[in-house]
């Protein structure tokens, strides 16, 4: 009979030969995911004969084989931590990333108020919305999707993370949903696709093959849904509100150039930890 540590020596090494590059940390979190045993738990018994059930053994092998099909982790695992909050994720939403917590924490940094009406386009798991509705304490936060089932995933984080705020979550393509006369926000806020087109070839197989598409895909040169964003924000935004849009990290002028001429004032590219361009955002002027 195997040792704990065997057991997960094993999956670690299916995880090596698939070229896995954080095979030793996956295969941890498959291991801890499937046993239930804490770090502290396994460095006390790793060496103990393992009797697993069979059902958690075979969550085991199940998980591994997936991953080392280059299927990601969050998908196996059916979660990702974003802002301290965990989320859970499938094939029908993006996975949350730690770049895009730099859009949310600009947001809480510049808008301290409560009584904020914000509303989160492409929202995809929720996370962006659901953060804000959490962490900002905002009286009003809406959000909405093309995707009925990226809605599904959100709308389920939302009762999961909001014990007393709710959010309004509509199926939308960008604004199609929205009344312009009725519809007026502070904020509006938004990941959109903004992956050109023949670059998603070029991504990891985790991404590529696995993540929705329709949430990557920004066309020819990554910029149709900014284009559409800075058309529209402002027949939808009350005077002097702002916009946050998360980029990718050589799109800043590009974006910045388009909000501007749409009417859009002090403009702003701003980096994330790495110290790539990550967010821009402007405010909006009518007049």
């Amino acid at each position: 009979m195997e040792t704990w540590a065997q057991i997960l020596a094993s999956g670690q090494k299916q995880l090596q030969d698939a070229g896995i590059a954080e095979y030793n940390l996956d295969a941890w979190y498959l291991f801890e995911h499937a046993f239930g045993i804490s770090r502290m738990q396994y460095f006390m018994c790793s060496v103990q004969k393992a009797e697993p059930t069979e059902e958690a053994l075979k969550e085991f092998q199940d998980g591994i084989a997936r991953r080392a099909k280059r299927e990601p982790l969050q998908h196996i695992l059916g979660t990702q931590e974003f802002m301290g909050l965990e989320f859970e994720v499938n094939r029908h939403t993006l996975i949350p990333r730690q770049d895009t917590e730099t859009l949310v924490e600009l947001v809480l940094a510049e808008h301290k108020e409560k009584d904020i009406k914000l509303l989160d386009m492409c929202t995809g798991s929720g996370c962006i919305a659901i953060s804000l509705a959490v962490h900002g304490g905002y009286a009003h936060v809406e959000a909405a999707d093309i995707s009925t089932e990226a809605l599904k995933v959100a709308e389920k984080n939302g009762k999961n993370l909001l014990s007393e705020r709710e959010i309004r979550f509509r199926h939308s393509d960008l604004f199609s949903a929205f009344d312009q006369s009725a519809d007026k926000f502070d904020i509006i806020v938004s990941n959109p696709p903004y992956i050109p087109s023949d670059v998603i070839e070029e991504l990891e197989p985790e991404v590529r093959d696995f993540e929705p598409r329709s949430a990557l895909d920004g066309t020819a040169d990554g910029l149709f849904f900014y284009e559409k964003l800075a058309e529209e924000c402002g027949r939808f935004l009350r005077e002097n509100g702002s916009v946050y849009f998360e980029i990718g990290h050589d799109q800043g002028e590009a974006v910045e150039d388009l909000l501007r001429t749409h009417g859009f004032k002090d403009t702003k590219t701003i980096k994330d930890l790495a110290g790539n361009d990550r967010v821009v955002c402007g405010r909006w002027q009518s007049v």
